[in-house]
């Protein structure tokens, strides 16, 4: 790494108090910026899809290796707890080693475990794959950001990407389902594991050549009090909530770890507001736009995942379709996504703000919502299942692009790591929480269901469309509560932040 800090915007170093000009570097041209960007946008994608593509070979995963239903979990949640438990310490890494060395250790540490996962002979051996993953990707994900946030300092040109980063975290999902079934039905589970190979290989290269290396001017301390105490909350909340799809939630196991983990939480707080050099400053969430961004981030993660978890179920069980044809009926939704998040940020953000944008992003994702309520054993694709999924990518571009935007602008170099990993954490704990809240009451309203009923293969099947039923209205729930906490928290009109991203901006709360 070279010996001076990081300016991405003004290609300066800084050394021993003095400055010196370098040798102009690729990130300075204009064009080489929209490189960086692929290479970010790669490795991004490579960690959000992820999540999903897993969930694909997991069936064929346990057929090889012969793990328990009770079991199956554990090749999700390994992930989770090590990923969310992890990411504000390895935001505050890449503020402190810097942005670009923290980004390619994340790069070959994924990729090595996920050539450990994909050779992997036994359960216990998969399983610490994925914590190996986890750990990785909490380094990578914010740096990655991170590297986004002081790459692009023009308000135009960042708008443009975080449009496109924006686009990508919110489909990410959806392009797992499809490259899922692609892998494990031509080829075999192993796949799903090992394609992140050639991500990390291509992105690896190309920010070998095109990131330049340092950490900002001012670097931090690392606060070992607040990471213990963050980590560990983060760890008990993401496996409470997780440990509750196996068990009761009255289950000390299930509420004991969750209680644990909201009093680490709070005495994180309180340890930032005394802490000389906190981990997480408490002015970058204190911020209105800010904190509604991280809000949005977290809500809207919680709200998705009944589609990608419920509608998948819908397509395979009551549709009958092959995982291939479950993840290409995903894409009219990706495509939205994309169009929606690049058009928001450079048309609608500049010109109105993000207060009419993302509480409308939440309303849209909320009206899909209850319309997938209607889906029953005799709807069709086209006229059922289509048009909501295209209503929900509108709303999520909306809110994804926008939402990761404000949530880094403004925010001093010395912390666009910690930033740029609470927005990575909003959403991880959203989707974890999320996740495990719908499968249980989906699982609940199916066993109260058919409990009620004489038992049949009409009676199960049905049983089952008043669980997705069920999960979909809870989620269009979470987007109604994101709807109000949005149209609250943002302020009117365009931020200042977004004209000088670079300067701190936004009063506190």
């Amino acid at each position: 790494m070279a010996r001076g800090t990081e300016d991405s915007s003004t290609g300066s170093d800084v050394e021993g108090g003095s400055q010196r000009r370098r040798r102009p570097s690729l990130v300075d041209s204009p064009n080489h910026r929209w490189w960086v960007l692929s290479v970010i946008a790669l490795a991004q994608l490579m960690v959000v899809l992820d999540a999903t593509i897993v969930n694909i070979a997991l069936p064929s995963a346990q057929t090889a290796l012969g793990f328990s239903n009770g079991n199956r979990q554990w090749i999700v949640t390994a992930y989770a707890l090590a990923f969310g438990s992890l990411l504000l310490l390895g935001g505050r890494l890449s503020d402190l080693i810097g942005r670009k060395r923290m980004f390619l250790i994340g790069l070959v540490g994924f990729a090595v475990a996920s050539a450990i996962g994909g050779a992997a002979g036994s359960f216990e051996v998969l399983v610490a794959a994925r914590a190996l993953q986890g750990m990785f990707g909490a380094m990578l994900a914010p740096a990655a950001l991170s590297l986004l946030t002081t790459t692009f300092t023009d308000p135009k040109e960042r708008a443009k990407a975080f449009g496109i980063y924006g686009a990508i975290a919110g489909a990410g999902g959806a392009v797992g389902l499809l490259l899922g079934g692609l892998l494990t039905e031509y080829l075999n589970w192993r796949w799903c594991l090992y394609v992140n190979l050639f991500f990390a290989l291509i992105a690896f290269v190309g920010g070998s050549r095109l990131l330049y290396a340092g950490g900002p001017p001012d670097r931090p301390a690392l606060d070992l009090p607040g990471t213990l105490l963050v980590s560990g909350g983060l760890f008990c909340i993401v496996y409470g909530f997780s440990n509750a799809e196996r068990h009761q939630w009255g289950a000390t196991s299930t509420w004991g770890f969750l209680v644990a983990g909201g009093l680490l939480l709070i005495a994180f707080v309180w340890w930032q507001g005394r802490a000389r050099q906190p981990l997480l400053p408490l002015h970058v969430v204190g911020d209105r736009d800010r904190g509604a961004s991280f809000l949005a981030m977290f809500i809207s993660g919680a709200g998705m995942f009944g589609v990608f978890l419920f509608l998948t179920y819908y397509l395979q069980r009551t549709l009958l379709y092959s995982p291939v044809k479950t993840g290409l009926a995903f894409l009219p939704m990706v495509a939205v996504i994309m169009i929606v998040s690049v058009t928001t940020t450079n048309a609608l953000v500049p010109r109105y703000g993000a207060k009419p944008i993302v509480p409308t992003g939440m309303a849209l994702g909320g009206g899909a919502m209850v319309w997938l309520t209607a889906l029953d054993a005799h709807s069709t694709y086209a006229a059922h299942v289509l048009p909501p999924l295209l209503l929900l990518g509108a709303g999520l571009g909306m809110i994804f692009a926008t939402g990761m935007n404000l949530a880094t602008a403004g925010v001093k170099p010395r912390d666009a790591g910690v930033a740029s990993a609470m927005v990575n954490t909003s959403q991880q704990v959203g989707g974890s929480i999320g996740t495990s809240l719908l499968n249980t009451l989906a699982l609940s309203a199916a066993t109260s269901y058919a409990s009620s009923r004489r038992p049949s293969a009409g009676v199960a099947a049905q049983a089952q469309l008043h669980s997705y039923s069920v999960a979909y209205w809870w989620s269009a729930g979470f987007f109604a509560v994101g709807f109000v906490v949005t149209l609250l928290l943002y302020r009117r009109g365009v931020p200042a932040s977004l004209s000088d991203p670079t300067a701190q901006g936004g009063a506190p709360m």
